[in-house]
């Protein structure tokens, strides 16, 4: 049996993370955005009480791209989420697994964001991160880590919300897993990074020694082919096995204008790095036309979704349009992201290839990386985007006595090669051993004192004013 709790507490918090270069992604750049953090409080049956923590970006644009919203009116829903979440977690007042709150809340959040015109997939922010900090707390309650933990089920994950997938099956894809030693770095170039020279695409300075490389596209087919071209004469040159993914971040209005990218990776000789070394392009269509829209012959060429993965149902919705794969984010909610990796499982086994990958957008050094990564390598992805890192300057604005605990706790993953403590790569990969600590992948909490209270969002405050 999995253990009980009950929730005693949630605070959140927020930090301002200031951009150490612009990312340009979809029709958005990015200079600076709040990362939230979570502090839960809870008692688990027989075992007393446990503080748990988790961490991400407040990032605008992405969750909710309507061109009417500004960019701080979507981390304003964001914020909203959160607040909503609270309020229906801390009223479940008896003994439940972690996962029988998260599953008996999901629907009344969807249904209250959707009143308040916040979409299903910012409205399942809230409960990913409130559930994290929630599943960090129960496991320092027990003593264990989180890759024994999920194993054991230590969530009591059931197929309630994917009657696609029986109960057995769910705790049998658990039980399979062994955690990866380490996962490769998928280095982002981001519409306004520069390709060649200096800081570009081929810089071991910038690149990090990454094999993995992930391709921002803008949306329109012919400036996003000039790129490309630019790009792969850049990896041509690096002289190692590399490969990369594409990501339109919902920028091609339609399969029309698709075609016309794909088209020119199949047959243009310039693209033909790109090409050669493609695995997968993930959302190229807005989640609306993405629903109706199948892929037909492109289905080829190997498609994800990630914007699109708004619902517990949004995988084998995807899967009969032609889609072959679905991205894991913490900020997603990790709950799903095991749903769909038992899926993927499932599926492949029944002869076609169906696959996760790891997505990072929101995560920064510390707690978020960490906890994102755990969850990767938990699910076997062997490679994932870290932009975090990159386009913010380390840790940040983060304490420095808070950097040096983490360093301290987790040598494996950080390092000071003379430019402050930032995230340590090895030969193109992040190793997971100190992940392996009591807790949800960390030893360390921030320092919650140094921390500003979350915001309270506009729409909110309008309301009680």
């Amino acid at each position: 049996m999995s253990p009980r709790l009950k929730l005693r507490d949630i605070a959140f918090f927020e930090r301002p993370v200031q951009f150490a270069r612009p990312f340009r992604f979809g029709a958005i750049t990015i200079n600076a955005t709040p990362q939230l953090f979570v502090r839960v409080e809870i008692e688990v049956e027989g075992r007393g009480g446990a503080v748990g923590a988790s961490a991400e970006l407040l990032v605008p644009k992405w969750f909710d791209k309507r061109p009417e919203l500004s960019p701080a009116q979507t981390v304003d829903g964001l914020r909203q989420s959160l607040e909503i979440a609270r309020g229906l977690y801390l009223a479940r007042t008896g003994y439940l697994t972690a996962f029988d709150l998260h599953a008996s809340c999901m629907g009344a959040q969807v249904a209250i964001c959707a009143k308040k015109n916040i979409p299903p997939l910012a409205a399942a922010y809230g409960p990913a991160e409130i559930d994290k900090a929630i599943l960090d707390a129960l496991l320092r309650a027990v003593g264990t880590n989180f890759f024994d933990g999920m194993a054991g089920n230590i969530a009591g994950i059931d197929a309630r919300l994917s009657p696609d997938l029986k109960d057995a099956e769910i705790a049998a894809f658990l039980s399979s897993r062994k955690a990866l030693p380490r996962v490769a770095i998928r280095h982002t170039v981001g519409l306004d990074d520069p390709v060649e020279g200096e800081g570009g695409v081929a810089d071991p300075s910038e690149n990090a020694g990454a094999n993995y490389f992930k391709l921002k596209l803008s949306g329109d087919p012919v400036a996003d082919v000039a790129r490309l071209a630019r790009i792969g004469k850049e990896l041509e040159t690096l002289g190692r096995d590399t490969k990369v993914t594409l990501d339109a971040n919902e920028q091609y209005s339609d399969l029309t204008v698709l075609h016309a990218l794909m088209d020119r990776l199949d047959r243009d000789a310039a693209l033909r790095p790109i090409a050669s070394r493609l695995l997968y392009v993930e959302q190229p269509m807005p989640r609306d036309v993405t629903r109706q829209s199948p892929l037909g012959q492109l289905a080829a060429h190997g498609f994800i979704i990630d914007e699109a993965d708004d619902s517990y149902d949004a995988f084998p919705a995807a899967r009969a349009l032609g889609y072959r794969g679905i991205s894991s984010k913490s900020c997603k909610g990790l709950y799903k992201s095991i749903v769909n990796a038992t899926r993927a499982a499932k599926w492949s086994a029944e002869g076609e290839t169906f696959f996760v990958t790891g997505e990072d957008l929101t995560c920064q050094a510390g707690l978020a990386v960490q906890q994102d990564l755990a969850l990767g390598a938990f699910l076997g992805i062997t490679h994932a985007e870290r932009n975090g890192h990159h386009y913010v300057d380390g840790f940040g604005e983060t304490p420095a006595a808070e950097v040096a605990a983490f360093a301290a706790a987790h040598p494996d993953l950080y390092a000071d090669a003379g430019h402050g403590i930032r995230l340590s790569i090895h030969d193109g990969d992040l190793l997971t051993g100190s992940l392996h600590a009591t807790g949800f992948a960390t030893s360390v909490h921030p320092d919650w004192s140094a921390l500003r209270p979350l915001e309270q969002p506009k729409s909110l405050l309008e309301k009680s004013a």
